[in-house]
């Protein structure tokens, strides 16, 4: 199944500690490069988060954002650390002597850190909230892929068909191609107005046809077609395939347009290198 590397999906899970919302953002990229933003509570847990992300995803750069939205009344468990708090007060008194103009309001005592204690939070429930919302993240984003994937299938099959007919075309070319080589070469050899072995034509003809014969590059392009279309129809990332067998189209086109004796096989070889540029800008977007 071809699947893209760009997508975006996102999730939500309402829990005693709150709302957990998952965003995923991915682009192509040549490896699995992930970059989690985690709350600080669950920092400890970007581990089993990588793990489950490299699980369904094989490439791209997967950009991770977890936010904990605390709900009305999840504050109740607050507990104020009594003795800090008894201890600023003094420093407070201390320096209001000291500094009469100073003044200190008890709510910027309160954010003094650990002032207000929070109840320790199920570490194992936390993990498996944000395992959670994860899953269900990465099924969504597992979609999106998967839609944005076909709809490359069918541009890259549609330029496959066109590379396989600029072959065929180039095929059907070749007989009077070799003719009107052979054509041309005689008339040379008459203008020269002197007698001419015809052993030397034959072997001059055969060296001629030699430099220009494509066959091998025909063969392979077609070969190549034949094995995109199979990597295509795989069920497993295909990408890094796809991109090796790009590279090889175009040596073939390359070699063809280097051996080109007539305007219609340069233009095919033209023609060919553009399809598989397109081809090639597409292929870098699938996993």
């Amino acid at each position: 199944m071809i699947r893209s590397m760009t997508a975006y999906a996102s999730a939500e899970h309402a829990g005693p500690s709150g709302t957990l919302t998952c965003e995923l953002r991915t682009v192509n990229h040549r490896y699995l490069e992930i970059s989690p933003r985690l709350p600080d509570e669950m920092r400890g847990f970007e581990s089993a988060l990588r793990e489950r992300i490299a699980t369904r995803l094989s490439r791209g750069k997967v950009d991770v954002t977890v936010r904990l939205r605390a709900e009305p009344g999840s504050g109740e468990g607050l507990r104020i650390n009594a003795s800090l708090l008894s201890r600023l007060s003094e420093l407070s008194l201390d320096l209001e002597q000291r500094f009469p103009r100073m003044s200190v309001q008890f709510t910027e005592l309160l954010r003094f850190p650990g002032v207000l204690q929070q109840p320790e939070a199920d570490a194992d429930a936390m993990q498996a909230a944000l395992l959670d919302v994860l899953d269900r993240a990465l099924a969504v984003l597992g979609d999106t892929r998967g839609r944005e994937g076909t709809k490359l299938g069918e541009i890259l099959r549609e330029r496959l068909d066109g590379v396989e007919k600029i072959v065929a075309d180039v095929r059907g070319w070749l007989p009077e191609i070799r003719t009107a080589l052979r054509a041309r070469l005689e008339s040379r050899l008459a203008d020269i107005r002197q007698p001419t072995d015809p052993g030397r034509l034959e072997q001059e003809l055969v060296l001629q046809i030699t430099r220009m014969d494509v066959d091998e590059e025909l063969d392979r392009l077609a070969t190549h077609i034949a094995e995109a279309r199979r990597v295509l129809a795989l069920k497993e990332p295909v990408g890094r395939r796809l991109d090796f067998l790009m590279q090889e189209f175009n040596r073939e086109a390359n070699t063809l347009g280097s051996k080109s004796v007539d305007s219609r096989t340069t233009n095919a070889a033209v023609e060919l290198k553009v399809l598989i540029e397109q081809m090639r800008e597409q292929v870098q977007n699938i996993e």
